[in-house]
């Protein structure tokens, strides 16, 4: 027996007929997800064989020109390129937000950023923890039977403290990373969290190595147990200060020598973060490390027989950053996009997204599909037949992984919005339509662009398309809900 888990519908017409409040519609979704949990569970047909492993790997600040398979031509990245030779690469993928948190925030909830509670980084991460009430990404899994677990820097609240800041509160049964996301910007911090318990380490121990072999242990442990599992995998390469082990850093450092005069400089909340000679090779050095380290999870794969049935994810939370000593012109992070990190112009927002699944996906694929991280949830609902939870704004691609264009739903447009400060004012807005592409400051004029025709965004068109002009800003209207008021 095969159990059919496409309730959405049915509930969809009922919440419509039947008029509830927002918390009284949360409630009922959670109750029967929870009534399909045990259903589930209790079917032995259901085994680990019909249910697919989900590894998504979730790079810090990654530009669009920085794995080779999107034209970086300074460094390779040959294990990364695999999973585009060997599967899909998405030329229109965007992030949550143009920030760590808020962006993370997106993937987790299914929301654009003009709904979603975080639309910019908080100080300390003040209210940036997930709402008890939603059903979120690895909840998905759980309701499906997968065993969970994410690995690194989760940006949603402090690991080590109880309550809805934990992400072993939200559906993660393993959680081992960074205690914050300000702690996340060195990689020599003095403790680790493990599922909430802080762990002191050795001064000096480069924290990456261990991540990634805790992330590894998971992966064998439930393959070797039949068990499914998604393995969030949230690296904090290659964000801030530009650290690399030493053996990596010395050959970059013999590669482009001229740099060696500069020193890289970061902070990291008072926990140790060593100053940098020679940031600027850091960051290849880092890739490099980064590489390998998604090489080791591919030949693990093969190693325990699953490679055919996994499917592997790689994005970036936003575009390329200008800190610690990174100098993204001199990579060209941003594949010659216009704009960084904390600006809505598509080199802050628009991410690598390559996704490769064996048997399933195509190998050596490039798909246009406009996508960003709010459709993330709802593709996993779909790979689960589990019901889209209430709150999602996003589209499943799961139709576009498996290339099945004619049947993949598109989305009439995207939004992003960007706040600063504790009480998250908006600072930029953005929206994407088709070509179009338009682009507000706060208290300026909206500017327009065609990304067929001007894909650096170089030509306002604003001048000579008002309708258009105003037709975007009626999206920005219309996507944006305030806020409630931060305490």
């Amino acid at each position: 027996m095969k159990l059919d888990m496409s309730i959405s519908g049915s509930y969809g017409k009922f919440s419509q007929t039947h008029k509830f409040s927002r918390s009284a519609e949360v409630a009922m979704f959670k109750l029967l997800l929870f009534l399909v949990t045990v259903f589930m569970l209790s079917e032995s047909a259901l085994s680990a064989a019909d249910q697919p492993n989900v590894i998504y790997i979730l790079a810090d600040d990654l530009g669009y020109g920085d794995l080779s398979c999107y034209g970086q031509d300074k460094f390779t990245t040959p294990n990364i390129d695999r999973l585009a030779n060997e599967g899909l690469k998405f030329t229109a993928h965007y992030s949550g937000n143009t920030v760590c948190s808020p962006s993370r925030a997106v993937l987790m909830t299914g929301q654009h950023s003009g709904h979603c509670y975080l639309r910019g980084n908080v100080s300390g991460e003040k209210n940036a923890e997930l709402d008890p009430e939603m059903t979120v990404l690895p909840e998905l899994f759980k309701a499906s039977g997968y065993a969970t677990g994410a690995f690194g820097k989760w940006g949603l609240g402090h690991t080590n403290e109880s309550g809805y800041k934990n992400p072993n509160t939200h559906g993660f049964d393993e959680f081992y990373g960074w205690k914050s996301q300000t702690i996340a910007h060195t990689y020599y911090p003095t403790s680790v969290v493990d599922n909430g318990r802080e762990i002191p380490l050795e001064p000096g121990t480069f924290i990456h190595d261990l991540i990634l072999d805790r992330a590894r242990t998971f992966i064998s442990k439930n393959a070797n147990n039949d068990t499914p599992f998604f393995c969030y995998i949230p690296t904090a390469v290659p964000h801030a200060a530009m650290h690399a082990p030493k053996d990596l850093h010395e050959k970059w450092r013999k590669v482009f020598p001229q740099f060696d005069n500069k020193i890289g400089k970061y902070g990291a909340g008072g926990e140790p973060c060593p100053d940098v000679q020679n940031p600027i090779v850091g960051f290849a050095a880092m890739m490099e490390n980064l590489d390998n380290e998604v090489g080791s999870i591919l030949d693990l794969l093969e190693e325990l027989n699953i490679d055919d049935n996994t499917l592997i994810m790689f994005s970036s939370d936003n575009g390329a950053h200008k800190e610690g000593g990174h100098d993204p012109a001199f990579w060209n992070s941003t594949g010659n996009l216009r704009g960084y990190k904390r600006d809505m112009h598509e080199g802050g927002i628009r991410t690598p997204m390559l996704a490769r699944w064996p048997g399933v996906i195509a190998a050596g694929k490039t798909t246009d599909h406009l996508s960003s991280f709010q459709d993330v949830l709802p593709t996993m609902a779909e790979l689960l037949k589990q019901t889209v939870p209430p709150q999602v704004d996003g589209i499943s691609f799961l139709p576009t992984l498996k290339g099945n264009q004619k049947s993949q739903q598109q989305h009439d447009y995207l939004y992003w919005e960007f706040c600063k400060g504790s009480q998250q004012k908006i600072d930029t807005q953005a929206v994407r339509m088709g070509d179009w592409k338009a682009f507000r400051k706060a208290g300026q004029q909206t500017e327009l662009f065609n990304l067929e025709s001007d894909p650096y965004e170089k030509k306002n068109l604003s001048n000579s398309n008002p309708e258009i002009v105003s037709q975007m800003e009626q999206f920005m209207s219309e996507a944006h809900e305030p806020l409630p008021e931060q305490d």
